[in-house]
This record gives structure tokens, sequence and C-alpha cells, in this order.
């Protein structure tokens, strides 16, 4: 049996592995270097890689070689990391999706000057773009996630710039019943 020490080292260079072999960059940044403040101007068309997906609507990104927690806006998926309160329903679906979509990869992060720029936790508020799609800009992931039933459109207090499109997109995701919707997703909750 392998040891705890062991097998991490093995992760390590099997992620490393990858990451060259992919042609791509493999950047770690401590959990203990997390800043609470960014740049004070992030550029819309950067692309910054990602450190770690926290969960289905949190995630770490490096700016500036720190590493900022990033909370989408607009959604809210299903806790799964959340120590105070019991895993809920489809939260391990809706963060296996994030990671499989955004582990390895580089995003844009845009803010919405509406929602101000830190929520109560000190994590950045931000729409997420992914290079997945043949557009410049990029698949936005708040959207993506609600659109496809891992997580629901969710306002904390005002009003933000894809309001009606996230509620659209938690419609449509409803009456084709995916992802948390599903008739038998939640069935041993």
């Amino acid at each position: 049996m392998m040891s705890r020490r062991a097998l991490v080292t093995c992760t390590l260079i099997a992620l490393i592995a990858i990451g060259y072999f992919l042609g791509g960059e493999v950047r770690f940044v401590k959990e203990s270097s997390l800043a609470t403040s960014t740049p004070t101007a992030l550029d819309p068309k950067e692309w910054y890689p990602v450190v770690r997906v926290v969960d289905g609507d949190t995630i770490i990104v490096s700016i500036e070689g720190k590493g900022v927690r990033v909370r989408l806006i607009g959604l809210d998926t299903p806790e799964s990391v959340d120590p105070r309160v019991p895993v809920e329903c489809f939260g391990h679906e809706a963060s296996d999706q994030m990671k499989r979509i955004l582990t390895t990869q580089y995003v844009r992060v845009q803010e919405d000057p509406s929602q101000g720029r830190f929520d109560k936790y000190g994590r950045l508020l931000a729409y997420i773009y992914a290079p997945l799609d043949s557009t410049q800009e990029g698949l936005l992931m708040n959207e993506y996630m609600i659109r496809e039933g891992y997580g629901h459109e969710y306002t904390y207090n005002l009003p933000y710039k894809y309001q009606a499109t996230f509620r659209a997109a938690e419609r449509e995701a409803r009456e084709q019943k995916k992802g948390l919707w599903a008739a038998d997703a939640c069935k041993d909750f």
C-alpha cells in the first residue's frame, strides 16, 4: 500500500507531466498566499491561470502571482465543501463539472460594478469565461452552469448585468429537466 506522501508526490508528478504534454504551464500557488485584494484594474482581455476549483461556484485564479478566490456572480450551486452544512443534492456533480472544465485552464475575469468588488467572505465577484468555444470571448461559465442544470440563478442583493439571461437559462434547464432538475437527480437526499 502506498503511503500518503508517496501518493501526493505521484499525483503532483502526474499533474506536471499532463501539463507539459498538453503544452500548458503548471503553476502552483500556496493556499497561504490567497489574496483578499486584487490589482486596482483587471484587464478583461487577460487570461489568468486557474489555480484550483473550490466548488461549483467558486474558483481560485492566479493574478499577479497571488491566488485570488473568485465567486461567480449570478450562480449558486449546491454546497459540497462548506464544513458547516452537509453536502447538498447535486453538489458533487456541480463541483466535478467545474473541475472538468477549468482544471489546468486559463480564464478571463470580468467584474460587474453593480455588484461591488468583493463579497462578505472577501471573494472577488466576477463573471468567468473559459476558452472552450470558437469565440475570442470564451464560454461564460456562470451561464453555462445554470443552463446545464448544475446550479440556479442567484441574485444576492442588486440586479446584475446578465440577470435576465441567467434566469432564462434556469427556466430552460428546469423545463428540459437537466442536471439537478431531473426527476431522479436527488432521490438519495
